[in-house]
């Protein structure tokens, strides 16, 4: 069974305690992206806009194809803000997380650097298929620090691995096999951190029949939960067959952007509802003509 990209829906927020929003987020289908911006002043807002602006406009990809074309999206998106931090003192020390998440030929390629994840909702369960790269998640898989341990650990928020701060990073990159059904979410730290899996889930399952309530939902729970921190979620779904891809939508951050209104196509008009009378008549004409036709040639055939 084919899984074809369907709908999809994003959205950022700078959350309770925050005044400034440092996330943003790509939404142009096969490609999306979520990227968590770190650093004084307006740095980490700079830093997660040129990662995302980095995708976008390197998003066609040329020939590279899953693993390598995320890689190089990423590598690319590490190189514009570790070279713009090394040019302007004002930004210096300047990162962010990114998690990017293409759709490519029935697998989603997922690329991940920070502490910004993907997850997979399938057959009603949440799967996060992305590792932090942070202190507090290195402990806990060295064995050091148990899960909830780790949930109230003080140093919880630091990273080890970011975009930025060196010249080159290293990417994870991994395929996952799709089925039509799949849900998709990327999100920064701002949802995960206030809002635990069951209740994503649970939330995301009362009102998955509209993907743009999913996401603004999972916001409001995160500002619930006190809203520390700047919070963006990009949600899609894979469905069967060739279905349409939605117009393409790029948002930086604090400027969500809803899906875009498609435009009718003539074509599947005629398709749905049938031909007008010009079509009609024509297609009698056809039958007319193929009737003479036939005549003709069954009359030669008799009288040879």
């Amino acid at each position: 069974m084919t899984a074809a990209l369907g709908r999809a829906a994003a959205i950022t927020d700078p959350g309770r305690r925050r005044r400034q929003n440092e996330d943003a987020y790509v939404r142009e289908p096969p490609l999306f992206a979520v990227a968590d911006g770190m650093g004084g002043a307006q740095a980490g807002e700079i830093a997660s806009r040129l990662a995302a602006a980095a995708v976008r406009q390197s998003g066609d990809g040329g020939a590279a194809e899953g693993q390598e074309r995320v890689v190089s999206l990423i590598r690319e998106a590490n190189r514009r803000v570790y070279e713009r931090a090394n040019e302007d003192e004002a930004v210096s020390g300047m990162g962010t997380t990114m998690t990017v998440a293409l759709v490519d030929d029935g697998a989603v390629w997922i690329g991940h650097v920070g502490d910004s994840r993907a997850y997979l909702i399938r057959d009603g369960a949440l799967e996060q298929l992305t590792e932090d790269h942070s202190l507090v998640a290195e402990l806990v898989r060295s064995g050091k620090l148990s899960p909830e341990e780790a949930e109230i650990h003080p140093q919880r928020s630091v990273i080890t691995r970011a975009l930025g701060t060196e010249p080159d990073v290293d990417v994870d990159a991994f395929p996952v096999r799709t089925q039509p059904g799949d849900l998709f979410m990327l999100c920064s730290d701002g949802l995960t951190s206030m809002v635990a899996d069951d209740s994503i889930l649970e939330i995301v399952e009362r009102t998955r029949e509209d993907l743009d309530r999913s996401a603004r939902a999972l916001v409001d729970e995160a500002n619930r939960g006190g809203g520390e921190d700047n919070i963006t979620v990009v949600l899609f779904e894979l469905v069967e067959g060739e279905a349409p891809v939605e117009e393409a939508a790029v948002t930086e951050a604090g400027e969500p952007t809803g899906p875009t209104p498609e435009t009718p196509d003539p074509g599947a008009e005629v398709a749905r509802h049938g031909a007008g009378p010009g079509g009609r008549a024509a297609a009698l004409l056809l039958v007319a003509a193929v009737l003479v036709v036939g005549a003709i040639v069954l009359y030669w055939g008799i009288t040879r």
